[in-house]
């Protein structure tokens, strides 16, 4: 990976508060997934396991704040911060399918498209940094919040109250919609890649 890629001539040192938040969004991973796999039936632990999860979401909004509102943003945090996203849901989608709570299918399916837009931001760094857009935030919004339903131990204590399938049927439209989201915007950043790729090449001196 070229260098000056993530830290062009001009822009702020990538040592600062916000990517000290998104770097310790990716260290806090594998304890949640500890926490998730060892103690997937016990309500104390599933709630402690989604605490973990939404403090660490909620660094995503706290770095972004603090970025934008004291020109932090650097090449570095654009490049990591979707990474870290990647990393914490990613585990959180693996985890519930591994212990039974959510389908293999839909987590395959999710990945691919989360780690395959990854793998491409990669490959255009040449013809720039992609960052994330609107639809990707509402994603990772969508997505944070169907993963906070599944991870809540709620079907263990509204079925004493007889409405557990409606928790059920909250938490399934609530994935499906970041299902269906996660797909379209996937299609939308492959778009995008091709538009800086024609961009920078049409940009270039003939006969480069």
């Amino acid at each position: 990976m070229n260098a000056s890629a993530l830290h062009p001539a001009g822009e702020p040192s990538p040592w600062n508060v916000p990517n000290a938040l998104t770097v310790l969004r990716i260290l806090m991973v594998p304890l949640f997934g500890w926490m998730l796999l060892a103690h997937p039936d016990e309500a104390g632990w599933r709630w402690a396991t989604t605490a973990v999860f939404v403090l660490a979401m909620a660094t995503d909004f706290v770095d972004g704040h603090i970025a934008r509102s004291r020109q932090l943003i650097t090449s570095f945090g654009k490049l990591m911060d979707p990474i870290a996203d990647k990393a914490l849901t990613g585990m959180a989608f693996i985890g519930l399918s591994i212990v039974g709570e959510l389908w293999w299918w839909v987590t395959i399916v999710i990945l691919v498209r989360e780690w395959g837009i990854t793998v491409m931001r990669f490959f255009i760094l040449k013809y720039g940094v992609m960052a994330a857009n609107r639809g990707g935030k509402l994603k990772t919004m969508t997505q944070s919040a169907a993963l906070v339903l599944y991870l809540m131990p709620l079907p263990l204590i509204v079925d004493e109250l007889s409405v557990g399938s409606a928790v059920d049927v909250i938490s399934w439209i609530v994935m499906a919609a970041a299902f269906l989201l996660t797909v379209l915007t996937g299609l939308d950043y492959v778009r995008e890649a091709f538009r800086m790729r024609t961009a920078y090449r049409a940009a270039q001196p003939a006969g480069e």
